[in-house]
């Protein structure tokens, strides 16, 4: 008989310095895997969710179980193959080469569709993946406060002389990823009002002080957000309700917020999406007992809930996808200016200059090692202003979820010196166990989200982390722009405090930042262009000298 229940004790992520596998990158393998089942950090770990409608862990429990065994049995010159959620094989490699590699839903474009990508996934040859967490680390809401900071952070310098004090900033969804929203809000000195249906959302995020208030009243919460917003106060404020019925009151009383945006899994209008013509509790039934009449409801609430951010947007907020596919639902549904939320490039600047996302996690379990490593980053980097100012309010206001960790934005050398620092933490038992180093995989070089995009760059990229010995690489063609119109690739390197990890971590953590810059080089961005010489990463020189060689 099949396991079908999440097990807290079977399932517990091993702490300390001991090892449970042959060597530590696998033991960071399993140790993060079981971290992102932990319910503190999962959406639903009995159903092996982490997060984002539907995003799976493994296949299934057998498969899980197969995944630890395996992880825990195979040498350190062997690769662990995982397809779908599913153990594949095991092939003799070296010590150099990755110990996993990973590939999620990988869906011949042509064919894609919800109901072919569903009918895949039930006979088990398909596993929704999403971002990060299709591989075996993800920091979920510690991750994206950072990213959802950056942008909130952009948005205040452009529109709003660099803070948002005094601004009402309006968005739907306290999941996994949007539960971020607040806190970046407020860390900018804004007011965050936040719709969200399940009261149990609202509540995990005051328990982890991301949100500050929690009002079922929704005149009433608009009521305290203005209050706050005219004494230039910075709260949070989840309010009970649909994102519609919260849009439907603010056009009903002219209030517009000074931006709006939306993070409900609306990628996923069966599992991720709320319909608002009727109640919580009895939409809950129907997705299970008529999952197609659910999803026309959900389309009918998607596209009205674009058609109030278009009117919200005429009156003056500042209106922007987050990238949940929401404005692409509605306008299959016939909302012809969908497109017109538009997504502007907040962060493309950060990502041409070859700063992006950098996160690590103690695989000791100690927070005291975490605490080490902020010192140590403040420590070698004190000119980057942006970095500070985020690394101190971080300490302060981010609860640790599962394995503690931290995530910041460094630039291209930054990123290999601070890698390197960390090994040598290891090496000198500084900290307790080794540091599993990663990136967001909507870092520059290893996403292209959006069907209409080329997807040469993630899968280079990918290659290019399997050649220099990253501890695992992963490929996903999915994403929360819905099944098949993305892909993008994960990468994480484990700093276990020997000679040989210093060398992988020199390659990965040059060569990686390298690929995020390309692609912005390539399309003609003169800052992207201008980072690459300063970092002697000359593409036009080599384009050049290819050139000069060819005779036309």
């Amino acid at each position: 008989m099949h396991q079908t229940i999440y097990d807290p004790v079977k399932y517990a992520t091993p702490i300390g310095s001991k090892l449970t596998c042959k060597g530590w990158i696998q033991e960071g393998a399993l140790r993060m895997l079981l971290n992102n089942l932990n319910p503190e950090v999962a959406k639903h770990a009995g159903e092996l969710i982490k997060y984002v409608g539907s995003c799976e862990a493994a296949g299934n429990f057998e498969d899980l179980d197969c995944i630890i065994t395996t992880l825990k049995m195979m040498e350190n010159d062997e690769t662990f193959v995982i397809q779908n959620g599913k153990p594949a094989c095991i092939m003799k490699t070296h010590k150099d080469a990755p110990r996993l590699l990973i590939s999620n839903s990988q869906h011949v474009p042509g064919c894609v569709n919800w109901d072919h990508f569903d009918e895949l996934g039930k006979k088990g040859l398909m596993m929704a993946d999403q971002m990060t967490p299709a591989d075996p680390i993800d920091l979920i809401s510690q991750a994206t406060v950072q990213g959802t900071y950056e942008t909130y952070a952009t948005i205040a310098s452009r529109y709003f002389k660099g803070t948002l004090k005094g601004t009402l900033n309006v968005s739907a969804g306290l999941g996994s990823l949007g539960g971020a929203q607040p806190l970046s809000i407020t860390m900018n000195e804004g007011v965050a009002l936040i719709a969200e249906v399940d009261e149990g959302l609202i509540n995990k995020r005051i328990d982890s002080r991301y949100l500050d208030l929690k009002i079922t009243d929704i005149d009433k919460a608009i009521d305290q957000a203005l209050e706050a917003t005219a004494a230039g106060k910075a709260i949070s404020i989840g309010v009970l309700c649909n994102a519609v019925h919260l849009l439907e009151h603010m056009v009903a009383r002219n209030v517009v917020p000074d931006t709006l945006t939306d993070q409900t899994s609306a990628h996923d209008p069966l599992t991720g999406y709320w319909p608002h013509e009727m109640s919580y509790e009895f939409a809950k039934v129907l997705r299970i007992e008529n999952p197609k009449q659910y999803t026309l409801y959900a389309d009918t609430s998607i596209y009205r809930h674009v058609e109030l951010m278009l009117d919200l947007q005429s009156k003056g907020s500042i209106s922007f996808d987050y990238g949940n596919n929401i404005r692409s639902r509605a306008n299959e549904r016939g909302l012809k200016d969908a497109f017109n939320v538009f997504v502007p490039d907040y962060i493309r600047s950060l990502f041409s200059q070859n700063k992006g996302p950098f996160r690590w996690l103690a695989l000791s379990g100690d927070p005291n090692d975490i605490t080490a490593t902020d010192e140590l980053i403040i420590k070698m980097f004190p000119e980057n202003k942006s970095m500070l100012r985020w690394m101190k309010m971080a300490k302060e206001k981010i609860t640790f979820q599962g394995l503690p960790s931290r995530i910041c934005w460094l630039g291209h050398d930054e990123r290999e010196e601070a890698g390197l620092a960390f090994n040598e933490l290891v090496r000198t038992g500084k900290v307790k166990a080794p540091i599993a180093i990663s990136r967001d995989h909507l870092d520059n070089g290893p996403a292209a989200c959006s069907s209409n995009h080329e997807t040469d760059w993630p899968i280079l990229n990918a290659l290019v982390n399997t050649a220099g010995g990253a501890s695992w690489v992963s490929l996903h063609h999915h994403g929360t722009v819905s099944a098949g119109n993305s892909t993008h690739a994960g990468m994480v390197i484990v700093a276990d405090g020997t000679d040989d990890a210093a060398l992988r971590l020199r390659r990965i953590l040059r060569n990686d930042p390298y690929m995020g810059v390309m692609p912005p080089v390539d399309t003609g961005y003169k800052i992207a262009q201008r980072t690459a010489r300063e970092n002697n990463l000359d593409l036009n020189l080599i384009f050049n000298t290819v050139a000069s060689t060819v005779e036309v």
